[in-house]
């Protein structure tokens, strides 16, 4: 079943490779959608996919890469649209 999910990641996840990790993540489990820095200092995400694909993403947030501290990891589920077609860094 194809899902989507909106993630917030909070603690320090920026200036650590949280963006480009997760993209790499993302693409590794054909995961779709984007990931970017908000100026509040949290990362914020969409990820879409087969379910457990995007649940593995969600995972991968809780813990970020090496360097990160996660404090906090808000996810929303929302309906699938299936409007990406790859995943993306965005700035």
């Amino acid at each position: 079943m194809k899902v989507r999910a909106h993630v917030f990641v909070s603690g320090r996840v920026q200036g650590v490779f949280f963006r480009h990790e997760t993209r790499r993540e993302a693409r590794m489990h054909g995961v779709k959608g984007w990931v970017r820095n908000l100026p509040d200092g949290r990362v914020e995400a969409v990820f879409e996919g087969e379910e457990e694909a995007v649940k593995k993403l969600i995972e991968f947030c809780k813990r970020g890469p090496p360097g990160a501290w996660v404090k906090n990891l808000e996810v929303r589920w929302e309906n699938y649209t299936g409007e990406f077609k790859d995943f993306e860094i965005r700035y």
